[in-house]
């Protein structure tokens, strides 16, 4: 595929539908229930509209800046996504390195198919590894000692995933563990042979943090059952203590969408928090992520950092992040479609593309340090404050 060809996040998307078997893209590609959250993310950012400046002189720019202490090309970190590695073989690898090799953190999920060892061994490299709360703490003890002994810089502790929102096309596709071999899905797989080409090549198609780790779970159908009962839904903020004492180092939360919910993140200890609602794919009907972020960076001020995920498409949606409070944004679907199209070569396209558009769009509002950016570059930056939106 000729990726100069490639110009946006929408353009991968597109081609990621043709390469990608329908199950696993629109695991991808889906909210729950009616999606409404899910599409609330992406539509609310482009509600909010940028200050055009001119005749400013805008010819040395940097978006250098750091996320947790670490330097980064741009103020963008990689989100944790479950079975990355089935969007593309060897997929949490293959965005890892592209992400190293750009100057931003990668975020491997708990669910992920390639391994935290996997990860470590194919960058050499720190990055963050995100953390799903079991009932089973032997094997949370285990994975974060594992996660420590993978040279991971942060931890990230999902808040928002106790019980799971029902996504409707799954149940449709009968996206199972396994994957049920159904005759459409076959007649699916014969149509994409540039994912199953890649995928042949691969032993890498289980969840590899779990399968052979946690107690009873030796195959697919072992860990069926043991995910079905192991999210635990009595986590709570007292639980974090212990997390953060067992981890010892660099703690995120994820999963704040409420003011009080950031503040009782800064008394947990954490060094950052994530603004997000899990991409629309658990409470249908609560409010965009974007939309919450003023009140909850207002809250917590300086205390505390604060990035955001959900519906971040764009250079220009990493902007008006970065406007309203975020010190960095996270993508997830818009990395995924990328990987889809073209492995480790799509998500670098997808990076520089956002990259150059937050370049240019810094610069089109008289600005040449995104560390110089704050709500004055928008016209309508108090558009969220109102009550109710």
């Amino acid at each position: 595929m000729d990726l100069s060809k490639i110009t946006c996040t929408e353009d991968f998307r597109l081609a990621a539908k043709r390469r990608v078997p329908k199950m696993f893209y629109d695991y991808a590609d889906s909210g729950s229930w009616t999606q409404g959250t899910y599409h609330a993310n992406e539509q609310d950012f482009h509600k909010l509209k940028f200050k055009q400046r001119v005749a400013v002189d805008i010819d040395r720019r940097s978006l250098r800046t750091t996320l947790l202490g670490q330097d980064v090309a741009m103020p963008l970190a990689i989100a944790p996504t479950g079975l990355t590695g089935m969007q593309h073989a060897d997929g949490e690898m293959l965005a890892a390195l592209a992400a190293r090799d750009f100057g931003i953190p990668f975020t491997l999920s708990t669910m992920s198919v390639c391994s935290l060892e996997d990860v470590a061994q194919a960058t050499r490299a720190p990055f963050w590894f995100q953390l799903y709360v079991m009932r089973d703490r032997s094997f949370i003890e285990n994975l974060i000692a594992r996660a420590k002994a993978a040279n991971c810089s942060a931890l990230v502790l999902t808040l928002d995933l106790q019980v799971l929102g029902q996504r409707h096309k799954d149940i449709k596709n009968g996206l199972t563990t396994p994957p049920r071999l159904t005759i459409p899905n076959l007649l699916n797989l014969a149509t994409k042979p540039y994912w199953c080409r890649k995928m042949l090549g691969t032993q890498r198609r289980s969840f590899g943090n779990i399968v052979g780790h946690a107690k009873g779970v030796s195959d697919l159908r072992s860990l069926s059952t043991w995910t079905a009962e192991q999210f635990d839904p009595s986590l709570s903020w007292k639980d974090i203590e212990w997390i953060k004492n067992a981890w010892g180092g660099k703690l995120i939360v994820k999963g704040i969408m409420d003011a009080d919910d950031a503040r009782y993140a800064v008394d947990s200890g954490a060094d950052a928090l994530i603004v997000s609602n899990h991409g629309g794919r658990q409470l249908d009907g609560a409010p965009s992520s974007i939309s919450c972020l003023p009140a909850i960076s207002k809250a917590v001020g300086d205390r505390i950092e604060v990035l955001v995920d959900g519906g971040i498409r764009s250079g220009q949606d990493v902007l008006r992040a970065r406007a309203l409070g975020a010190q960095g944004s996270m993508i997830g679907r818009a990395f995924l479609y990328a990987l889809g199209t073209a492995g480790q070569a799509g998500v670098a396209r997808l990076l520089k593309l956002m990259a150059n558009e937050l370049d240019v769009s810094m610069a089109f509002c008289g600005r040449t340090d995104i560390n110089q950016v704050d709500r004055s570059i928008l016209l309508n930056p108090d558009i969220f404050d109102r009550p109710g939106y």
